[in-house]
């Protein structure tokens, strides 16, 4: 089945070609030229893969991801920006981006990204109500975990959501401003030890070595990444 990405991108001539290629690679494409018309679009929803820019008209790219994650829009979002300064590639992650291109770029490259981003999204369980990972599986409905051993566990609330986030953005550096405001609101601060006691029984039962984690990251002065 041919997957629908959505291109959203002020520059006609750069979106039309964008379009074009990946017309040719045998995807649906589709193109709007501002902020608003991008969010009204995904609230459609059958989008698979979003195509950013970042100084988009009405609203720009950053504003539109934050609005779609604070709906809980998890849809792949690859940003285009001319701007290659790490404090804006750090927001767009900040804000969950799924990957950074900057502008000009390789259009080579860009198809191999949107195929990498694709291929990610429709990995087994991620984004629905039941995620599998090494021999693990967690039922977000319920908060259950059954390990690889055997054993049931029953994970708190908190423990559940921080899974669904970063599962949701698997493969992703989550930064911890992030997971702190989604967690436990926009007014805890960013010091807050709960969340690192969180992962640290998270990571008692679902790793082998919790000391060496396969599965469950912590990227040093940024956040949480997790990985099957």
């Amino acid at each position: 089945m041919s997957r629908w990405i959505l291109i959203a991108e002020d520059e006609g001539p750069l979106g039309e070609m964008l379009c074009d290629n990946l017309t040719l690679e045998s995807y649906h494409a589709e193109l709007v030229r501002n902020g608003p018309d991008a969010l009204l679009r995904m609230q459609r929803g059958d989008i698979d893969l979003l195509v950013l820019d970042v100084m988009l008209p009405g609203c720009d790219g950053f504003e539109v991801l934050k609005q779609l994650r604070a709906r809980g829009d998890n849809t792949p979002v690859m940003i285009l920006s001319a701007r290659s300064a790490d404090r804006d590639r750090i927001k767009g992650l900040e804000l969950l981006a799924d990957d950074y291109l900057t502008k000009p770029f390789n259009l080579r490259e860009l198809l191999l990204r949107v195929d990498a981003l694709l291929r990610r999204s429709t990995a087994p369980s991620v984004g629905t109500d039941v995620l599998l990972f090494g021999g693990h599986q967690v039922d977000f409905r319920s908060m259950r975990l059954r390990c690889a051993t055997g054993e049931d566990h029953q994970l708190t609330p908190t423990e559940t959501r921080l899974l669904k986030i970063l599962a949701a953005h698997e493969g992703t550096v989550v930064s911890r401003k992030i997971l702190v405001e989604r967690l436990f609101g926009s007014s805890a601060p960013l010091t807050v030890r709960t969340l690192d006691n969180i992962v640290l029984r998270l990571r008692k039962l679902i790793e082998r070595e919790p000391a060496a984690p396969r599965h469950l990251h912590t990227v040093r002065g940024f956040g949480l990444r997790f990985d099957r």
